[in-house]
């Protein structure tokens, strides 16, 4: 990490002191999430003026000097945003102990240091949304967002669409409850079928864990929409930045506030 310039100097006498707990200045500079700030706490890589602290539960102001492994917090940047086609195969982790490529020795070299929305599993493609800003990730990805996934879904197997139906009332299968479903039959092609899923959750294995209770192997499976955004016609292994118009305008007014510039920042609120 390279020595960076200090964040949260002065801005004059209209600037009034803020005060932020540290993970959430940590994610904000775009380093990590706030989970893993917590954890680079936990492990004593993280110091205020030159004190290190172990705990999160730490307010700071712009008047405070954060560094994390001996280096200057860097200046935050304003929110950004990807849209990438995750190809199958990679995993969506910084570093797998199982030694299986992942999407971020994949992105392209001159992409800024970046945190995806959420997660997807090795073998599904699709819409992976990635941000530079943990704050914002983290926001978007919590389940009471209520954005909209959908997928199409290779299956092998006989659909039955009543019971794809009955999806829409919410299931619980090994006593994980399932919030409520949008299944239909796109078309079928020999022993395989197409479906189109829509769920606003996402919990781990989701849609195999459902499929599969209904007697449904998942051969395929692919997200198309996350939100506002789809893939559209971005090609597998590509990614494509969102204009900051577009992020503005497409993000529901709760979120708004999460993007305006803290004066914390010295060099968020100057740009």
């Amino acid at each position: 990490m390279q020595h960076m310039e200090r964040i949260g100097q002065e801005q004059g006498a209209d600037n009034k002191t803020r005060s932020n707990r540290i993970a959430k200045v940590i994610a904000r500079s775009g380093l990590c999430s706030r989970r893993q700030a917590e954890v680079w706490i936990s492990e004593g890589r993280v110091s205020i003026n030159g004190k290190n602290i172990t705990s999160p539960a730490v307010n700071v102001t712009n008047k405070d000097n954060i560094s994390v492994d001996g280096n200057l917090l860097p200046a935050p940047g304003p929110p950004r945003l990807w849209r990438y086609h995750k190809p199958s195969g990679l995993v969506t982790t910084n570093r797998d102990p199982e030694n299986r490529p992942t999407i971020f020795e994949r992105l392209p070299k001159d992409l800024p240091r970046v945190l995806t929305i959420g997660r997807l599993d090795i073998t599904t493609e699709g819409l992976l949304l990635l941000t530079n800003d943990g704050d914002l990730a983290r926001a978007l990805e919590l389940p009471k967002t209520g954005w909209l996934r959908r997928y199409r879904v290779r299956v092998h197997g006989r659909v039955d669409e009543a019971a794809l139906t009955k999806l829409k009332s919410g299931v619980v299968i090994d006593g994980i409850a399932y919030r409520e479903i949008d299944a239909r039959l796109e078309r079928t092609q020999g022993a395989n079928a197409w479906l189109i899923m829509s769920l606003r959750e996402g919990k781990n294995r989701e849609i195999k864990n459902v499929l599969t209770a209904i007697n449904l192997r998942v051969n395929r499976l692919i997200r198309t929409h996350f939100g506002p955004f789809t893939l559209g016609k971005l090609e597998r292994g590509a990614v494509e930045e969102v204009p900051s118009k577009v992020l503005r305008d497409q993000l529901p007014a709760n979120f708004q506030e999460s993007l305006k510039p803290q004066r914390l920042f010295d060099a968020y609120h100057s740009r």
